[in-house]
């Protein structure tokens, strides 16, 4: 029975199951999402739907959910004219910004479906955790999509907004915690500033970084087991999405 958390699938499936396999997940191991299963990569409701199937993984919302997750109402309604001129400001700039930042793969998979399938899997994202803590082997760890925005050593967990969570990134010059390990995505790895080994997990101050830039050209998809510390890598991306952002 072990731990693997896993970050920012982005929409690789292949690269996804590449990672089961490599780490040989078993049924009664626990697998954590820390967010952005969805938009960029090629099939990202197929990745999602794949975790429906699969009750040992845990899935933390990230923001690319949380964009998803304000226009997936939408997209459920059969777009008629009537409906057209019925988009408000606030729908369309929500459907800008997630176009914006990739959300194409996930329009095109989601709208071929029937709709209680569309229905299944946006009840299956209302449930994304928002964080997690977890002890493994005497080992203190949060699991959070971003980081802690504007962090202070007085705050509790719970008394961070949901944007300082999935929208900020974590500052690796700071140790948050001396006796807890921030386990973090959204900040691909080759953005780390004066990273030494970019595109593969980074660990400073008790941070664990893990989102190894999946939809980057050269870029993989990253595992880690809290059990033994042990990573896994997919092969790299040859192709890369066509808008890369984070």
């Amino acid at each position: 029975m072990a731990t693997y958390v896993i970050s920012d699938i982005h929409g690789q499936y292949n690269m996804f199951i590449e990672l089961l396999d490599k780490s040989d997940l078993k049924d009664t191991d626990t697998l954590y999402i820390l967010g952005d299963v969805l938009d960029r990569g090629p099939q990202p409701i197929k990745t999602i739907r794949k975790l429906m199937e699969m009750p040992n993984a845990i899935c933390l919302v990230g923001n690319h959910e949380f964009m998803a997750m304000k226009c997936l109402g939408f997209l459920m309604k059969e777009i008629t004219d009537k409906s057209i001129e019925e988009l408000d400001d606030e729908m369309l700039d929500n459907l800008e910004t997630w176009q914006y930042n990739g959300s194409r793969s996930t329009v095109d998979e989601f709208t071929q479906m029937d709709s209680e399938s569309k229905k299944d899997v946006i009840d299956f994202i209302k449930e994304f955790l928002i964080y997690e803590e977890v002890s493994v082997n005497d080992k203190n760890y949060l699991l959070v999509h971003g980081g802690l925005g504007n962090y202070s050593p007085e705050k509790d967990i719970d008394d961070y907004s949901l944007h300082e969570l999935i929208w900020s990134r974590a500052d690796y010059n700071i140790q948050y915690f001396s006796d807890k390990y921030v386990i973090t995505g959204h900040t691909p790895t080759q953005a780390i500033r004066n990273n030494p080994n970019p595109g593969y997990i980074y660990r400073r101050n008790n941070h664990i970084a893990i989102d190894c830039g999946a939809t980057y050209p050269g870029g993989r998809l990253a595992a880690i087991c809290l059990d033994t510390g042990e990573e896994y890598y997919s092969e790299p991306n040859k192709m890369g999405s066509d808008a890369i952002g984070l």
